[in-house]
């Protein structure tokens, strides 16, 4: 089903002016190639989804940095346009599923990049479960009967926790299933769903505006819920960003779903971002200006959804916290989806635990439904945590970002190493005989910043601030929640390899030989 070169290294393909589908990177055509440009579109936004992760993380991010957190979001949106550019050019070149995986190993060697795969699947799974805990954000506030357990619907109180867990686990029962249905039942959802998500930010952002309390000055204090400072509310209030601006790259994990992918995959990646990162930032500066207190507390644990609710009237914001819930819903099958495509990849090259059953494709679907079912247990399983302690509710998004930041990293470096050797080009024309997507003369110092923007984003989410991570006090574990999941994943994976090695099934004697491409 694959070929890998007989090393640890992975060639380019060769050059080519006629077949330019899988076959030569030695695979098959499984998946179903069926998403145009606006489907390719929709699995990076709905990965993104503003609506799930500002609604979400809003109040966290004002909690700890007041209104100045709002100048966090163009900064990491600077940050990530310069790492989505990096992935857009590499999305042009390779246009296979399991982008992360894909890229890094074909830019290094294929050691280091099954552990940017293994780092980014384990991210992928833990920000599926995050994902799908948002609903505990929106559901009771615009029902109370969807508070399950317990009175205190807030996300931190042990009451909310287990609530969110619960309806979580509900959330993944369905996406899982959609997510084995059918190629064109799961991107007619997602289609939908962003859709609805766009309208109804716009419509959000239009009321929030015609309901303003104060001017745009307001962003510039700190207010009293910031108490390290300027340079600290930033740092911290930038985590609210990092949070909802990952996942662009879903286009490219897509690629081999999508028509034309060299030509569609590098624009929707940047389209995607772009999106979302314009309407994400009206959506917070919004909020700040129609929020009816700015001091009474409520801002700070409640977020947009007390600010819709008390400034739109109950009516009118329930009636949009529903479009924020049909945003979570897609945003966690995206995702989901995405988790998938990278597990199919690596078992594929036979890199994975039952590589055989991972990477077997439903002829007629064109779904891989063994990874579905392994996310969606996974993440499953994750959300139990939040029974165990309210603290795992912001210890599992935290580690899910920090995670698919440092597999961005892994892949923005080996990228940077080739360009410096100048051993990296991208020639050639894409599926319209057009050139394909290039940085040119701008590659290097577009790179370089992208590579020191991951870096230090990935040190600045991780630092165990013990206010953040551990607000209740004596429970260290939670401090360093973080930094010992890393640990853990990366040691899990060694020690996977490490057995591997040991029975004699290394990498180069896993990948079986090539077979026969069939025609697309």
């Amino acid at each position: 089903m694959t070929t890998t070169a007989p090393s640890d290294v992975r060639p380019d393909p060769p050059e080519s002016s006629g077949d330019r589908s899988l076959a030569e990177f030695g695979y098959r055509q499984e998946l179903h190639r069926s998403l145009g440009r606006y489907a390719s579109f929709a699995a990076g936004f709905s990965f993104i989804s503003v609506l799930t992760t500002v609604f979400q993380f809003f109040a966290f991010g004002y909690a700890f940095g007041g209104p100045v957190f709002f100048w966090a979001w163009p900064a990491v949106l600077i940050g990530q346009l310069l790492v989505a550019a990096c992935f857009a050019e590499l999305a042009a070149r390779y246009p296979i599923s399991g982008a992360i995986y894909q890229w890094s190993s074909r830019l290094s060697n294929l050691t280091f990049g099954w552990f940017a795969g293994w780092i980014m699947v384990i991210g992928q799974i833990v920000v599926v479960a995050a994902a799908a805990l948002a609903l505990q954000v929106v559901m009771p506030a615009i029902w109370s009967g969807f508070q399950l357990i317990g009175d205190d619907p807030a996300p931190t109180s042990a009451s909310g926790a287990a609530n969110a867990a619960v309806l979580g686990v509900l959330l993944l029962v369905l996406t899982t299933f959609v997510n084995v249905i059918d190629n064109r039942v799961m991107s007619l959802i997602n289609r939908i769903g962003v859709t609805a998500e766009i309208i109804g930010a716009a419509l959000i952002i239009v009321l929030l505006f015609t309901h303003s309390e104060r001017t745009p000055g307001i962003t510039f204090h700190t207010g009293t819920a910031a108490g390290s400072g300027l340079v600290g509310a930033l740092l911290v209030g930038s985590f609210t960003a990092a949070y909802v601006m990952i996942g662009f790259d879903s286009a490219g994990e897509m690629s081999e779903e999508t028509h034309h992918p060299r030509r569609t995959a590098p624009r929707t990646i940047l389209t995607a971002l772009g999106a979302a990162g314009l309407l994400g930032g009206l959506i917070i500066l919004g909020g700040l200006l129609a929020a009816p207190s700015l001091t009474d507390g409520r801002l700070g644990v409640e977020g947009l959804s007390y600010v819709l609710t008390s400034s739109l009237g109950d009516g009118v914001g329930r009636a949009l916290l529903v479009d924020v819930v049909v945003a979570i819903a897609v945003a966690t099958l995206a995702i989901q989806t995405s988790a998938c495509r990278m597990l199919f990849s690596m078992a594929r090259d036979g890199q994975m635990p039952f590589s055989g059953r991972l990477a077997k494709v439903n002829p007629r679907t064109g779904m891989p439904s063994a990874p579905a079912l392994v996310v969606g247990v996974l993440a499953a399983a994750l959300l139990l945590l939040n029974f165990a302690s309210p603290e795992a509710f912001l210890a599992i998004g935290t580690t899910c970002i920090v995670m698919l930041y440092l597999a961005y990293a892994m892949v923005t470096g080996p990228l940077l190493w080739r360009r410096l050797r100048g051993d990296f080009t991208v020639e050639g024309t894409d599926e319209t005989g057009r050139p394909l997507f290039s940085l040119g003369r701008w590659g290097i110092p577009v790179n370089a910043l992208a590579l020191l923007y991951g870096l230090f984003m990935t040190v600045n989410l991780a630092w165990p601030r013990a206010e953040v991570y551990d607000p209740a006090g004596g429970h260290w574990y939670f401090q360093w929640f973080t930094v010992l999941f890393l640990l853990v994943t990366v040691g899990l994976g060694c020690l996977y390899r490490w057995l591997g090695a040991h029975r004699g099934h290394t990498a180069k004697q896993e990948v079986p030989p090539a077979v026969p491409a069939e025609s697309n």
